[in-house]
Formats: structure tokens, sequence, C-alpha cells
């Protein structure tokens, strides 16, 4: 008898153990259990129809479409600045004004050594003139033999002499004529100008970098000249997104700084370089920038158009769910109260919105509360008893 008391307490014991190991073991199949046997409040939208577009948004900078440095090409003391930083400046404008003293007496003596030089080129014509006539008289004496051989050989020599003469005369006058034109336009470089095509427009001033009175270097900036016109984005592509884009897509560009203004441009340039290091390219899109509302420097988004999908089934990205590595949504089942995983193959996103490819869905899919939802989970409808329940509607898309 004894023998079979302490037997039943044996198995008693055995019994208890392995219970407790059991709960030990699977405490997240117990939760489970228990999540599938009560109701869990939630809140479902009804799966939809629609048009979804995907857009890829990419933050960067605005860079003016030209940029320049007016500089001077002589070293110089800064005598006037005629501009000044956001004036407006038009092609050929006076920009700065640099001491021209110096260059002025440089040019005065450059032409006073051209005025020698004629000088001496005048007279060495007259002295050619003058032995050309002694020469033929000399020949023809020589031919009634009125004079000697040595004579006849000196008016040559002479006649040759003033030859070599008058062409050294002439190419120093040229040197001095070019050493007038040299100084003339030494002279005009203290008058500091900026040249571009005529055909561009909405240049201003940027930036400036010294004042007046400073001593410049040939070179040496003064300020600079801006095209704002129309303005570039720089933005950085993944390589995910790379082969969406092409020449002449449209862009919408925002800036935060400007608020909810929008404006379109077009991609005008891609980079053929893929950098190793971040897997980026660099792209580039237009802007018309008519008003001046864009500056250069700007953080700006751009929002680029890749493709639209119609007729494709829509749901709310909060419904998509992840349960053992797998994604999918929770059906809801109203007439039997419950809750269906279904794994699913998500397309385009949009916003707030996920296109469904696969599988075909229909009904309503849980958006609120399904993190305590397993496949199978009874479900409630908060606000409803006997009433039909009240569920969320997707406000269509505009």
């Amino acid at each position: 008898m004894k023998k079979f008391f302490l037997l039943l307490l044996y198995l008693l014991i055995i019994a208890t153990g392995w219970k407790v190991y059991q709960k030990i073991q699977d405490p997240a199949a117990s939760f489970s259990r228990r999540r599938m046997k009560r109701q869990v409040p939630v809140e479902i939208t009804r799966i939809r129809k629609g048009t979804i577009r995907e857009m890829g948004v990419f933050t960067g900078s605005l860079k003016p479409k030209s940029r320049f440095i007016v500089a001077p090409k002589i070293t110089g003391r800064l005598k006037k600045l005629l501009v000044n930083i956001g004036d407006n400046v038009k092609p050929g404008q006076l920009i700065a004004l640099l001491d021209d003293e110096e260059f002025e007496l440089q040019l005065q003596q450059a032409m006073a050594h051209m005025e020698v030089a004629r000088a001496n080129q005048a007279s060495s014509i007259s002295g050619l003139k003058l032995s050309k006539r002694e020469l033929k008289r000399m020949r023809k004496l020589r031919a009634s033999k009125m004079v000697s051989v040595s004579e006849l050989d000196a008016a040559e020599v002479k006649y040759s002499d003033q030859q070599a003469k008058h062409r050294t005369a002439k190419a120093q006058l040229a040197e001095k004529q070019a050493a007038v034109e040299v100084s003339r336009i030494r002279l005009s470089y203290t008058q500091v100008k900026i040249l571009w095509n005529a055909s561009q427009t909405g240049m201003v001033v940027g930036e400036r970098f010294v004042d007046e009175g400073a001593l410049l270097s040939p070179n040496a900036q003064i300020v600079s000249v801006l095209d704002i016109s129309s303005l570039t984005a720089v933005i950085n592509i993944t390589e995910r997104d790379y082969f969406k884009l092409k020449i002449g897509q449209t862009a919408v560009i925002m800036a935060d700084a400007l608020g909810k203004k929008r404006f379109n441009g077009k991609i005008t340039r891609i980079s053929p370089l893929i950098k190793e290091t971040s897997r980026e390219a660099k792209v580039e899109i237009e802007i018309p920038n008519i008003k001046r509302l864009l500056r250069p420097g700007l953080f700006i988004r751009a929002l680029i158009h890749f493709d639209t999908h119609n007729n494709s089934q829509i749901v709310p990205l909060t419904a998509l769910v992840k349960r053992n590595n797998t994604v999918g949504v929770f059906l809801a089942d109203l007439k039997n109260k419950k809750a269906t995983f279904v794994p699913v193959e998500v397309g385009i996103t949009e916003n707030s919105q996920a296109e469904i490819i696969k599988p075909v869905l229909q009904g309503h899919v849980v958006t609120l509360g399904q993190h305590l939802l397993e496949d199978g989970s009874g479900i409630m409808i908060p606000g409803t008893g006997k009433k039909k329940p009240s569920i969320k509607k997707q406000k269509p898309r505009s």
C-alpha cells in the first residue's frame, strides 16, 4: 500500500514537471494561443482599386547656371569700385577703375618715342632720294668717261647705305607704334569690365572680395558674377534608381525656405560614373528662374516621376506586417470575426499607400492593432455592437 502511494506521488511530480517544462520551453506559443482565443480590437480599411505612381524623392542644392570671377590683368591700386553685392550687370559694363597715372605716362613716353622714330624715317627717306639722284648722275658721267670707276662705286655704296638706314628707320617706327598700342591696351586694363555672351540675361553680383584703395595683383578677385536666370539643381541618385532616369525627364523642385512653392525642371545631365564609395551618381536638373525666387545654395528636394500603374490593388502602408520574415496583410473576415494572414508581393509605394501585385485580394485589411494578431486571431471593431461595424474608408486620391 505504501509503495502504491509513493508511485502515485512520483507520477504526480512527473506530470507537474512536464507542464512546467512546456511553459518554460514554449512561452511564445502559449501567448499566441491566448491571443488567438481572445478578440483583438482592430481598425480596418477596404482594399481599393486605383492609380498609383512611383515617385523618387531626392535632396540636393542649387547652383547658378554660370559663375565667374572679375579680376584685373595688371597690378594696380583699386581707385573706384562701381558695383556692389546684388547689383544687376550688363555685358561690357564697367566694374572697377584702377589708378592709371603710371600707365598714362607710359603711353605718353611711347608716343614720344614713336614721333622720334617717325622723324628718323622721314630723314632716311630724304637721304635715300638724294643718294639715288647722285647715283644716277654718276652713272651718266661715267658713261661719258668724266668720272672714275672708284667715284661711281662710292656713289653706289652710299645709296646702299641709305637704303639700309631707311629700312632700319621703318622698322623702328613700326616697333614704336606697337609699343604705343601696348601702352594703350595696358591703360585700358585700368578699366575693369565684364564680357560674356550678350544674349545672356539675369547676371548679378554675387560676392565682393576687395575694398577701394586695395593694391591688386594680376588675377586678384574683385567680385563674382552669377547668372541666375536659370539654376541647376545637383542631386545624387542611388544605383537602384539610376537606370530609371533619362535626359529630358521632368522633375518638381521644392525648397524648405520657400514653403509650398513648386518649380518645374528638366534633367539635363546624368553622370556616367557611379561612385564606388557611395554607389551614387550625380544628376543635374535645370530650373527656369524667371521671377528670381530661387537662389544658389538653397537646399532642395526633387520629386521625379518614374512610373504609373493603373487599376492596381492599393492598401495603406500600415496594413503591411511581417510574420516569420514574410511580408503580408491581415484580411478581416467580418462575418466570422477573424483575421487571416496572407503573404503578398508589394509593388509601388507612394506616400502612405502601397500596391499589392499578388495575390488578388478582396474585402478589408487590418490597419491598426495587427501587431497583436496571428493567423486566425479573433477580432472586434470598437464601437460596434449589434450594429454594423464602422469601417474606416480610405479617402480617394485626388
